[in-house]
């Protein structure tokens, strides 16, 4: 078995270009009829034997750029903290992992696996860089192919290599990018010279982030069609070892909750097959050792770049071998190539940390904010807003709406968002059951248009500042109601399986957004309203998952269409912030984060639930990127009553502090607290925008949640903490910090001073007299 070394000596190098050397004479000197033969081996050969060339051009030897090492048989990826090494197994052709953790130096030494005996033979025992299916591993593969023929074995094997200083796009599809200086990239080109199908793997370092992003590019060569049925973006083959892992489950209003659990023998999966990447799971695996907590152990995490269906599974195999797969969901892919066609899979990030689930989160924060958003709004200018929706509804006129602005800009927010209800003309839009697909201002509601009322908002100053009110506008523009102009005249538009029933959630039915018209469409229709006024923030919903796909493939082609909207109209308005929403966090993923710089966390606005929503969000997902709200109450999801402060803190929690309420109809008390409350979260906004973050305490754990934001430059931080239940006639818990210097002074909101190790070793008490009490505390480094 090859062994992976990050320096290739001398002897081994002239070892490796006779090898080399040897293969180039050999093809050169095979005539062209043989090249043809081997072309045609399919229909002509049983056995096909392993040929690593495939050209007469000699390859590169150690080609080697910032973070990847390379000689054609082994290949090394690291990074700070990381390694990812595996090599090409000689006698096969197959792709062996040989390391995937912290960073290592040297030779390493070969694996032993046992006597080969009963059913499950040397390939079903090794750790396998990208499985396929039909040669003796009985482990879920990371590709299925059904080929022309009907088969569905395949046999890609190792041909060459290629490095890329820097990272190509992934077309039609989000992905992470970086300078030359950031990331480095392999692409492995595997060959089943059997099919004629061609599978490139694409690996990329960011060494910062200790991250390998990897993508799946199939080619058909052949000369019929064949059906990808299964495709998995990473697949790691972890060691024999006992393994936890960690995903976040839910349902509406009760999005990203942790479920830790063992990895058992057997298949242990979750996914999404709603053709979004929905509540009910997120597209993001942890896979940790059982010892390992928040802040120490060994802990891999995944997060797929994708807004689809999708799938993971987990399996641990009768030899002991855990494989993780992330990709496109089985059940809602079976794409057809034809000859000459391809496919890329989503990408997925694979993160390690030695220093717990906070350091895997952290590493996904910064490549996410730095490497992945586009959006000029990533760690910048999020304005305090209020939006209408739980304050009025859909029951609103231009004066009520005008009246609901000033209130808001003489509580100092700055961003006026109107929400639903504000188009339809023929079929306007006074409930939820028209007026859908229909982008054109209401003109009973706005006799005088809808430039007038932004013209009116705009002019207002926020409260004790010089600075005008912004304005915002809700959209839902993948749906359609029935009770609408669209779809009266384009009923072919709506997602539908021929005869079956066009099942209605919401009054709404699913745009087919895979089909160009629609896509041009919706942005003709986004582009006009937000040409025609000053509108500089969309919220962008989307109510209901899809039921009746013509085909399995349909979600597929839907997402690519969908990126494509995304992608233009956010490069044609780039001024906008934009927000993603999917009936709050249904739609919470990598692949929506590329455009839309934030999104709508969850409809459950109630503080005490918002904070294991956001903690558990915050696994994969920066603080910076959520919107948080506070609203009034009693809340309109749990009936909880609970302190304005308390409500307040938990929503500055989230890059995008907001209020969702009516002033006019909140106690004078809270009203009054508002001001004070918006001017905390402006202050502590810069920090949470770009920041460290630190899961002190878990809400499931602890009746004192607590979280720590450590500012990029480390000179300030910013501590929450919570009590959700009342403490009577009981010690005090102290707060222990994260990510200081030990060494160093800091002031606590301007008053004592401890050293760094005292606020980590020791920590600090905050007596809190009731439930739901909050604290927030500045940290100063002197």
């Amino acid at each position: 078995m090859a062994v992976v070394s990050q320096c290739v000596s001398t002897a081994e190098k002239v070892r490796h270009h006779i090898k080399w050397l040897g293969h180039l004479v050999q093809w050169w000197l095979l005539p062209a009829w043989s090249l043809s033969a081997v072309q045609s081996w399919p229909q002509a050969q049983q056995t096909v034997p392993f040929i690593p060339v495939t050209t007469r051009q000699l390859p590169d030897v150690n080609q080697s750029y910032a973070g990847i090492i390379a000689d054609g048989s082994s290949f090394s990826l690291n990074g700070d903290n990381v390694s990812y090494r595996f090599h090409v197994d000689n006698s096969t052709g197959d792709l062996i992992s040989d390391h995937f953790g912290g960073s290592v130096l040297g030779d390493i030494p070969t694996e032993v696996t046992g006597a080969v005996n009963g059913w499950v033979n040397t390939i079903g025992r090794v750790r396998r860089e990208f499985p396929d299916q039909g040669r003796g591993d009985f482990r879920q593969p990371a590709i299925r192919i059904r080929q022309s023929e009907g088969y569905t074995v395949s046999d890609l094997r190792y041909q060459s290599y290629t490095v890329k200083q820097g990272k190509p796009s992934l077309p039609s599809l989000p992905a992470t990018f970086g300078s030359e200086d950031e990331v480095s990239t392999l692409i492995v080109h595997l060959y089943d010279n059997y099919s004629s199908v061609a599978a490139d793997l694409s690996y990329s370092i960011f060494p910062k982030h200790n991250a390998i992003v990897r993508s799946a590019n199939i080619t058909n060569h052949g000369k019929g069609n064949i059906t990808i049925e299964s495709l998995a973006s990473m697949s790691v083959d972890f060691p024999y070892e006992d393994l936890d892992m960690i995903s976040l489950r839910g349902d509406w209003a009760r999005e990203a909750h942790r479920e830790r659990r063992r990895v058992e023998y057997g298949t242990q999966g979750f996914g999404s097959t709603t053709g979004y990447s929905s509540h009910l799971h997120n597209p993001f695996l942890a896979v940790m050792d059982p010892s390992s907590t928040e802040s120490s152990g060994e802990v891999w995490g995944f997060s797929f770049v994708y807004s689809g269906s999708f799938s993971v599974d987990v399996e641990k195999g009768s030899q002991g071998l855990t494989r993780a797969l992330v990709g496109l969901n089985p059940s809602q892919l079976s794409w057809s190539l034809g000859p000459g066609e391809s496919l890329n899979s989503p990408e997925c990030v694979a993160v390690y940390s030695e220093n717990g689930v906070g350091g895997m989160s952290r590493s996904l924060h910064n490549l996410y904010r730095k490497n992945l958003i586009k959006s000029k709004f990533a760690m910048a200018d999020r304005p305090a807003l209020l939006n209408s929706w739980e304050g009025l509804g859909s029951t609103f006129n231009e004066s009520t709406i005008s009246q609901l602005a000033k209130e808001s800009a003489a509580l100092g927010i700055k961003l006026f968002v109107l929400d639903d209800g504000w188009f339809g003309d023929k079929y306007p839009r006074t409930s939820d059951d028209a007026g859908l697909g229909d982008w054109i201002p209401n003109p009973r509601r706005f006799p005088d248009g809808l430039p007038h009322v932004v013209d009116s908002i705009t002019s207002l100053k926020a409260a004790n500042t010089s600075t005008n009110l912004r304005f915002g506008l809700w959209f839902e523009p993948e749906m359609v109601n029935p009770n609408s102009s669209l779809y009266h005249e384009h009923p072919e538009w709506a997602l539908h399986a021929g005869s079956y029933p066009r099942t209605e959630t919401r009054n709404q039915l699913v745009l087919n957004v895979a089909l160009p018209e629609v896509q041009d469409f919706i942005i003709d229709s986004v582009s006009n309203i937000l040409n025609s006024s000053d509108i500089t923030y969309v919220k962008w919903d989307n109510n209901r998952g899809i039921h009746e796909m013509p085909s399995s493939s349909t979600d597929h082609e839907y997402m690519l269409g969908l990126y494509r909207v995304f992608d233009v109209l956010t490069t044609r308005f780039p001024e906008v912030l934009w927000e993603g929403c999917a009936s709050g966090g249904g739609r919470f993923d990598p692949g929506v984060l590329q455009y839309f710089p934030q999104i709508w966390t969850s409809d459950d606005t109630d503080a005490v639930e918002r904070i294991t929503i956001q903690m558990g969000t915050s696994l994969a997902y920066p603080p910076s990127a959520m919107g948080a709200h506070l609203s009034a109450v009693p809340n309109q999801q749990t009936g909880r009553t609970l302190p304005v402060d308390f409500r307040g803190h938990v929503a500055m929690m989230g890059g995008s502090f907001g209020l969702e309420l009516d002033p006019a109809e909140i106690p004078e008390s809270d009203k009054a607290a508002l001001p004070g409350l918006i001017e905390l979260a402006e202050k502590v906004n810069p920090i949470i925008l770009s920041g460290d973050m630190y899961r002190l305490s878990l809400p499931e754990e602890s009746n004192w949640p607590a979280v720590l934001f450590i500012s990029e430059d480390a000179k300030q931080a910013v501590l929450f903490y919570f009590q959700i239940n009342p403490n009577i006639n009981s010690a005090i818990p102290w707060v222990k910090m994260q990510g200081l210097d030990p060494k160093a002074t800091y002031s606590v909101d301007g008053n004592a001073t401890y050293t760094g190790s005292v606020l980590m070793k020791i920590g600090l008490q905050f007596p809190i007299a009731t439930d739901y009490g909050s604290k927030v505390v500045f940290l100063e480094k002197q």
